[in-house]
């Protein structure tokens, strides 16, 4: 396969250089891809994601993405967190959080 010089997108130069790879607002590394120098598209190898992969796995930060069901107890209704998000944010009984709606169908908890 031939390297990119040229974005599909906007027709800007592509350049191969390390850029940062954020996830859940934590960084993971810096990682080779091709960005174009107009639009910021950023690009990964194959390669380079399988390094992503197993570096964000490394760093417990794969699959924390779950289902749950909202809770009763007394007159208030409760979420339940996994056992892998609870350890990565170190979270504890009786923690104070801040609760808002984002949306409709969107929930923003904060730890205070």
């Amino acid at each position: 396969m031939d390297k990119r010089t040229k974005c599909e997108e906007c027709g800007g130069r592509i350049l191969s250089k390390k850029v940062p790879y954020n996830i859940y607002d934590i960084k993971v590394g810096d990682f080779m891809a091709e960005v174009c120098e107009k639009c910021g598209e950023i690009c990964f190898s194959e390669g380079e994601s399988k390094k992503i992969t197993l570096k964000t796995k490394d760093m417990g930060l794969w699959g924390l993405e779950s289902k749950t069901r909202i809770g009763k107890v007394g007159d208030a209704l409760n979420v339940r967190f996994s056992k892998k998000i609870e350890k990565l944010m170190n979270l504890k009984k009786g923690e104070e959080v801040y609760i808002r709606p984002e949306g409709k169908n969107k929930i923003l908890i904060e730890i205070v």
